[in-house]
């Protein structure tokens, strides 16, 4: 078997369970800020705690699987490759993300929310637009 692509397939599949919690908890931040029911707020607290302390472990397995590819791959390599150099910028904002989430998290636990429905329907969409571009760059390899 190929160590490789045996690696490259866990970072992919890592990044695939990542963003599916990524995508999810900021949904339950629009529902958390919409609830007005003390009962709505104790369950969407509990979601929301489950779901990040969950995907957290895939956030850091697809940086591990990340950084063994660019080890694997090489010095030479990654000096070459700068279109992977945008793609890592792009990837430190969603670890900045997912971290920013651990506030809102924190925010919503201590009833401290001060952020809008339509906020939270605008920070759900970010990452969607940040994975469009790093799926972009992955695949076509620009030179840039």
């Amino acid at each position: 078997m190929n160590t490789l692509l045996l690696i490259k397939a866990l970072h992919i599949f890592f990044m695939v369970a990542w963003f599916a919690g990524i995508f999810y908890l900021p949904r339950l931040f629009v529902y958390h800020a919409l609830t007005e029911e003390r009962s709505n707020s104790a369950m969407l607290k509990i979601m929301e705690r489950r779901l990040l302390f969950f995907v957290t472990p895939f956030a850091i397995l697809t940086g591990v699987f990340g950084i063994t590819l660019i080890v694997m791959y090489g010095r030479e390599w990654f000096r070459a490759s700068m279109w992977l150099h945008y793609k890592l910028v792009l990837v430190i904002l969603l670890y900045i993300y997912h971290g920013y989430c651990f506030k809102l998290l924190a925010d919503f636990k201590h009833d401290r929310n001060q952020r809008s429905d339509k906020f939270y329907r605008i920070f759900n969409e970010l990452p969607v637009l940040v994975l469009l571009a790093i799926v972009i760059l992955a695949v076509m390899k620009p030179s840039l």
